[in-house]
């Protein structure tokens, strides 16, 4: 049963579902429980990721034919994933743009991501991310609504692997007085949480290997095609952001995770576009 606490304080931690009384209770906190929770993380993103696919699909049937039908779902399941999660990894990412778009000393940058304002670089890549992602979902909606429910609620999974990759490579620089991440995020996750986060993960890429209506794809070229397509670019902006994270500020922060995610979730669905317009894969 301990697993099943760890995911209940996951789903405490990373999303508003509620998590109350009783089952709190039982679930009970101490920073050994957060940071096995934290592998969880997946976990989340298949609910998640259902609830959006579930608004894109009804959105979809619900709306007469139109060109304009796409952009709609695909708003309509951005902002129902942006409720269920409080914006919490879009602030993240909004507030390391803050910090990191000047060309400031690491000291001053992390001064400036615990600002609760938000500054022009935060804006501008808030805004932009968010075009960006409603855009690239209408467009996998265009070409097949079902598939596209499919790809969003594996990429909202598989993207959440991009902050436990910064926690296993990079030193956090939080501090202990004003951090709500550091029970979290203070050290790596260790054999056992990383063996439970690729468990979550693993049938997220279910999507790629079997469709209603579609098939079995695993052994065709676009059944490859689609599994590289969402494994290739996660891995490139993980990569890219531990690397910049570790040389602009030597570390990472609670905001640092938030920031990979997106930046992780934003290659995918880029990825997936690409795999299912450029090469006409199912």
């Amino acid at each position: 049963m301990q697993p099943l606490r760890h995911f209940l304080l996951a789903v405490q931690f990373f999303s508003r579902l509620p998590v109350t009384g009783r089952i709190a209770a039982w679930a009970g906190w101490s920073p050994e429980l957060q940071r096995a929770s934290v592998a969880h993380l997946p976990g989340v993103g298949w609910l998640v990721g259902a609830w959006g696919a579930a608004w894109l699909l009804a959105t979809a049937w619900l709306l007469a034919p139109s060109p304009w039908a796409p952009l709609v779902a695909a708003v309509a399941s951005t902002i129902a994933t942006l409720w269920l999660t409080g914006g919490l990894h879009e602030d993240g990412l909004a507030d390391v743009a803050d910090g990191l778009g000047g060309f400031v000393p690491p000291e001053r940058a992390l001064e400036i991501m615990k600002d609760s304002r938000l500054g022009a670089y935060g804006a501008m890549a808030l805004v932009m991310a968010l075009l960006a992602k409603v855009a690239m979902v209408a467009l996998l909606i265009d070409v097949h609504a079902g598939l596209a429910a499919w790809l969003l609620c594996g990429i909202h999974v598989l993207s959440r692997l991009a902050p436990l990759a910064l926690m296993q490579c990079l030193p956090y620089l939080g501090q202990a007085a004003t951090s709500k991440a550091l029970h979290a995020a203070g050290r790596p996750l260790g054999a056992s949480g990383l063996a439970t986060a690729l468990l979550w993960s693993l049938p997220a890429l279910m999507p790629a290997c079997w469709l209603p209506g579609i098939g079995p794809l695993t052994t065709t070229p676009a059944g490859l095609l689609l599994v590289a397509a969402l494994l290739l670019p996660g891995l490139i902006a993980t990569a890219a952001m531990v690397r910049w994270l570790r040389r602009r500020l030597g570390g990472m922060t609670g905001d640092c995770l938030g920031a990979a995610q997106q930046a992780c979730e934003l290659a995918m669905l880029l990825g997936a576009c690409v795999a299912l317009m450029r090469w006409n894969a199912p």
